[in-house]
């Protein structure tokens, strides 16, 4: 009897993660991005939700489930070049573009940017292989989703 009182009290064994594929490689890096500051706002959380039902034609509540499993991964996470490196390993030029493009979106979601995310997207563009002037044009592209008026970095 006291031994089934004391398996109550046991924690239960979470689910193992998945095993990152590019997508939720990028969420992950998404959510790197938004907590990178400390703080993770409700306005990062909501675009991280539309740009992973976007970019996976998920509904809500799907993009919510897999946002959830990306910061699960993301705090178990190693580097953030790893995680670059799976992208960049999987898919083609322009979704690296795109990848990016949605880093520098969420990066502006709360309308103030921090060098702390700043480093992580330039991280990210290093390890993707994409250039200074690709940078600029997903910045360009990532400014009318976000309705935030952008200073230089």
């Amino acid at each position: 009897m006291l031994t089934r009182i004391l398996t109550l009290f046991k924690t239960h064994e979470p689910d193992p993660l998945p095993e990152p594929d590019a997508k939720l490689a990028l969420g992950a890096l998404m959510v790197r991005v938004a907590k990178s500051d400390a703080v993770y706002k409700v306005e990062e959380i909501s675009l991280i939700d539309k740009l992973l039902a976007q970019m996976n034609e998920l509904g809500p509540i799907d993009a919510a489930k897999m946002r959830a499993t990306c910061e699960k991964i993301e705090a178990a996470a190693p580097a953030t070049r790893k995680f670059a490196l799976l992208i960049r390993e999987t898919v083609s030029f322009e979704a690296r573009l795109e990848a990016h493009e949605a880093l520098w979106a969420v990066m502006q979601a709360d309308g103030v940017r921090r060098e702390e995310e700043l480093e992580i997207v330039t991280q990210v563009r290093e390890a993707l292989g994409l250039s200074e002037a690709d940078c600029a044009a997903a910045k360009a592209r990532a400014l009318p989703q976000t309705n935030t008026p952008a200073a230089t970095p």
